[in-house]
């Protein structure tokens, strides 16, 4: 099986100039070359089938993507309406600033199919492209945020994948979110 980043991926998770809250001490070239040659402790079914998470060991210093909302960082939430891309329409997101995040256990790159990159116009030449990754404490899926199942629903001509909305994972999604934030540094 052969792994790729995708361009949306990369620039998520690689960005110009960095940022502490992407992947840490590692190339894009890195990344790539270490999910080809160490095989994941366990592999994840994705939200639909031509979806797959692979749980590796955080063999860098990248942190947690999430941080629960307490009491005591809640006024620390930021929000504002972003746009992933150009192409795509601004969302309302929210963020911490300012909080201490530990580093996580598991970098979990979320791969789609060859087939579906394609059908979203993004090619790729290996059998599965890099369009994600989550950086855990547990060896498990972050629930999608709600917007992102929404953006899917809509179809590839919004930023989706055309996936209809599985009610009961946006119902466990919203009680995710809700106790959970991003955070930004």
């Amino acid at each position: 099986m052969s792994i790729v980043l995708t361009p949306f991926a990369r620039a998520r998770l690689f960005p110009r100039g960095g940022r502490g809250n992407a992947v840490q001490d590692c190339t894009p070239q890195q990344f790539e070359q270490h999910l080809n040659d160490v095989s994941p402790e366990h592999v994840l079914d994705g939200y639909a089938p031509f979806c797959t998470l692979h749980v590796h060991r955080n063999w860098t210093s990248t942190r947690c993507l999430t941080v629960p909302i307490t009491d005591d960082n809640r006024h620390r939430l930021r929000s504002a309406y972003e746009a992933r891309s150009r192409e795509e329409l601004a969302v309302l997101v929210r963020w911490f600033e300012g909080v201490e995040v530990p580093i996580a256990r598991y970098l979990i790159p979320i791969l789609y199919s060859r087939e579906q990159l394609a059908k979203e116009g993004a090619p790729i030449e290996a059998d599965w492209g890099v369009v994600g990754c989550l950086y855990t404490m547990a060896p498990e899926e972050i629930p999608m945020a709600p917007i992102t199942m929404l953006r899917n629903a809509l179809g590839v001509d919004e930023g989706g994948s055309g996936v209809p909305i599985d009610r009961e994972a946006y119902r466990r999604s919203v009680e995710f979110w809700d106790a959970n934030a991003n955070w930004r540094p």
